[in-house]
């Protein structure tokens, strides 16, 4: 019961952003002006930016090309469980179009490391504790064909539930009566939620997103963790289009002290201003490409991720809108 969320942490890339949206129309319905060194994204008065001058999303011949366009965001997003990093969450947002795409990426995915030849240190989420954020970003570009990566978000569980509560609690549809006590777990667990449409407060709202199955292996999803993955999307969906309605610079606090990022203030004013006009709708989530597997390893049998790189391929020019010629 120790898993992580796979999608929940993209929320919080939003949710700051609707926090930068609110601390930035509070200091204009304020009359503070702004300085023009704030990274250009605002004018000399604090007015919105001129639209882009070419609003048609352009094309590339390739990745590499693609990849150089600075109207785009690369945001990795991780989800940590002490040393290791449960969730790990490619975010590419498109300022012209608007445009979110968002890659989760299995904690199990395989990929070996000379010198690590531990089963377990084959699996992605292991990378975090033996080479810092700086290795899982190195990691994460090297499966995605050197995409950069502009910026980072890290969250753990803690401040989670208070993040949930600074918005009211979010509203989602509960698929079945979820009911698990783990005292040993860390933290604690004791999940009972009923089923059916309610409001969840922050406790509840963790014990949901944490929820797998119940005692002795009963209940739980039909289809395992493809399902437990729907649930989180509705939840995070849910969450976002709640998050992006608050404009209240009060917020800041609460979100900012919980997350841990190296987007500085006048950054995220800047993207934010410029990400104006984003809807849920345009918010798209997918899977890194592949399947998994068992492998016998040193006498062990472990569960993998194994990628599929021409896969992986397919998706980042679709999202980067890569047209190569054709043959």
């Amino acid at each position: 019961m120790k898993n992580f969320w796979k999608v929940f942490i993209v929320s919080f890339f939003f949710f700051i952003f609707a926090i930068f949206l609110g601390s930035y129309s509070y200091m204009k319905f304020n009359n503070q002006r702004l300085s023009t060194s704030i990274g250009g994204g605002l004018g000399e008065k604090g007015e919105q930016p001129k639209e882009e001058e070419d609003a048609e999303v352009k094309t590339y011949k390739s990745l590499t090309e693609a990849f150089k366009d600075d109207n785009r965001l690369n945001v990795l997003l991780l989800g940590l469980e002490e040393v290791r990093t449960d969730t790990i969450i490619f975010a590419s947002f498109n300022f012209k179009s608007k445009k979110l795409d968002a890659i989760s990426i299995p904690r199990d995915t395989y990929i070996h490391r000379k010198g690590f030849d531990r089963p377990e240190d084959r699996k992605i989420n292991a990378i975090y504790g033996q080479h810092g954020l700086d290795g899982v970003k190195r990691a994460v570009s090297y499966i995605l064909e050197g995409a950069p990566i502009h910026h980072h978000i890290i969250l753990d569980y803690e401040g989670v539930e208070k993040i949930i509560d600074s918005v009211g609690g979010v509203e989602v549809v509960v698929p079945f009566h979820m009911k698990y006590d783990d005292p040993t777990a860390n933290p604690p667990l004791k999940i009972d939620i009923k089923e059916g449409k309610q409001l969840l407060d922050g406790k509840k709202a963790l014990g949901f997103l944490r929820y797998r199955q119940g005692n002795n292996n009963k209940g739980g999803y039909i289809d395992g963790d493809l399902g437990r993955i729907r649930a989180q999307q509705q939840f995070l969906k849910s969450f976002v289009d709640k998050a992006l309605s608050f404009r209240l610079p009060i917020l800041a606090r609460t979100v900012l002290e919980q997350v841990e990022t190296d987007i500085r203030l006048w950054e995220g004013l800047s993207y934010s201003t410029r990400a104006l006009g984003i809807k849920p709708e345009d918010i798209r989530f997918m899977t890194l490409p592949g399947e998994g597997e068992l492998k016998w390893i040193q006498g062990r049998m472990l569960s993998y991720f194994i990628y599929d790189s021409e896969e992986v391929k397919k998706v980042l020019e679709e999202i980067f809108n890569v047209k190569r010629d054709s043959p």
